[in-house]
């Protein structure tokens, strides 16, 4: 995400500064690093957010010295970061903070040399563990073993964080053999996307919505994450984890729990993740006839460029989901009866994450027949063009008599705000956060048990009856079946679009 320089002078004089820290980044010659963490690291340098005399350990098995891995960020922040601000002197700042130690997660080789390099007094000590979960454990321990697993320590894992609910409970167990819940911080990106935070300025800052955001007036829910893009590289990864594990479990959970729980007694790290557990604990079993699984098939003209999902994943007979639908109920006072429904899936029609609240229709019309039917739309849109969208009644202009239209009222965060709408990245607000010790946004160990146990049981389900997931092709909506579904409920689906 460029910046330009005038803009990033005055994104200076909005943030505040955080304490200096040293950040190890574990697997810190990983995609993920040089595609989100340092671009974005080196984004907040810019910014003004990030004190000069931070430090950002690169840590992995690769053998290189300082010099070395700073080129390699040099190139990382070219390519996928800022171009424009990496031609300025910022960044030669800014490398002047990154150090490397070659080190074996799983040995002694390193950890002498890291241990002497975060010996420093009065700093925040943060550790991202950016590899496979198969490491937590063996990075945990060491850690401990060299002394750096004390109080002031904190931890960021990235999911999966487990493949079911043992799984989860046995990396939690594991984890917090050396750590403390409140220093462990379980990453996920979603939570960190500005509109997904608009979620709770918008419930709870407006009094307009709060009284209606209930089964008496919403009609039901919609959150869907579409795609464009197929498995890719992540083949053999997904094929092992596919859309429910991957998608649903985190992130729609997340997004489902945010725009259902109750108002929390304060904005604080606790009290949010005490609401959005008991929402996961009050959803509803899931019947087997209100999910859908689909697997997308080659681009009949491109299949060369765009081959099926079992051509991507090396695997003939595959049955992962690369698409899911699913209907869900809340069972509460504030939700019953009001059903929520969740998309997700890849090669489809269009990039879009987006929340749908379908308010319901008003108890009698005036204008009749004619007027047609008509309900105002709340639409909370994650990604691309993030903003927020209410759709209103109003008269079509014009003589002929009553004739009602819906239009958008249109808050497109871009165009809205301007420069001072300019979007910062999720990972960089997630890692300041980090550092600052709010885990507001970062799930609780609580949390993904719970989720776990509600999907746990919907896997196991469609493979009881070895369920094989419906053909669709790519660049639609994903498979017929999801649109029957809805339309079994006399609804539909809010169409995919960028």
């Amino acid at each position: 995400m460029a910046q330009r320089p005038d803009v990033m002078e005055r994104m200076k004089s909005r943030v505040i500064p955080v304490d200096p820290f040293d950040l190890v980044i574990f697997g810190g010659t990983g995609d993920l690093a040089r595609r989100k963490i340092l671009p974005g690291l080196f984004r907040r340098f810019c910014a003004g957010q990030m004190p000069g005399d931070a430090r950002i350990v690169g840590a992995a098995r690769s053998e290189m010295d300082n010099s070395a891995f700073r080129d390699m960020v040099r190139e990382a922040i070219i390519e996928f970061g800022d171009a424009d601000a990496a031609a300025t002197s910022h960044l030669d700042d800014f490398l002047a903070c990154i150090h490397y130690i070659a080190i074996d997660a799983k040995g002694d080789q390193g950890w002498a040399e890291l241990q002497t390099l975060m010996a420093g007094e009065g700093r925040v000590e943060a550790y991202y563990f950016s590899v496979g979960p198969s490491l937590f454990g063996d990075l945990a321990e060491r850690l401990q073993k060299w002394g750096m697993a004390d109080e002031k320590a904190r931890i960021v894992v990235e999911k999966p964080f487990g493949r079911d609910l043992a799984t989860a409970q046995d990396l939690n167990a594991t984890l917090a053999t050396y750590f403390d819940e409140h220093q462990i911080y379980r990453i996920d990106h979603y939570l960190g996307k500005e509109t997904v935070q608009n979620l709770m300025a918008v419930r709870f800052g407006n009094m307009l919505f709060e009284p209606l955001w209930n089964s008496q007036y919403v009609d039901h829910i919609q959150i869907t994450v579409a795609e464009t893009v197929g498995v890719g590289g992540r083949g053999e990864y997904y094929d092992k984890s596919g859309a429910m594990r991957d998608m649903v479990q985190n992130h729609l959970m997340q997004l489902l729990c945010l725009i259902a729980m109750e108002p929390p007694a304060r904005f604080d790290p606790d009290a949010v993740r005490d609401e959005k557990l008991k929402v996961i604990r009050a959803l509803d079993p899931v019947d087997h006839h209100h999910v859908v699984r689909g697997q997308y098939q080659a681009e009949p003209l491109n299949e060369a460029a765009h081959p099926g999902y079992r051509t991507a994943v090396g695997d003939a007979r595959s049955r992962t989901e690369s698409f899911i639908a699913l209907k869900t109920h809340i069972s509460n006072w504030r939700w019953a009866g009001t059903p929520f429904y969740l998309r997700t899936g890849k090669r489809m029609s269009a990039r879009s994450s987006e929340i749908t609240v379908v308010f319901k229709e008003t108890p009698h019309s005036i204008f009749g027949e004619e007027a047609g039917r008509h309900r105002n739309v709340l639409s909370i849109r994650l990604q691309p063009n993030e903003g927020i969208t209410l759709g209103v009644t109003i008269k079509e202009p014009g003589p002929g008599g009553m004739r009602l239209i819906d239009v958008p009222l249109d808050m497109t965060f871009a165009e809205a705000l301007g420069d001072e709408g300019d979007q910062v990245d999720a990972y960089e607000r997630l890692i300041m956060d980090v550092i600052r010790g709010n885990q507001t946004l970062f799930m609780r160990g609580d949390e993904v048990e719970a989720a776990w146990a509600w999907t746990d049981p919907i896997i196991e389900s469609w493979e009881a009856r070895h369920d094989v997931p419906k053909p669709y092709e790519s660049g639609s909506d994903g498979p017929t079946d999801s649109i029957e579904m809805m339309r079994r409920d006399g609804r539909q689906w809010r169409e995919v679009s960028p």
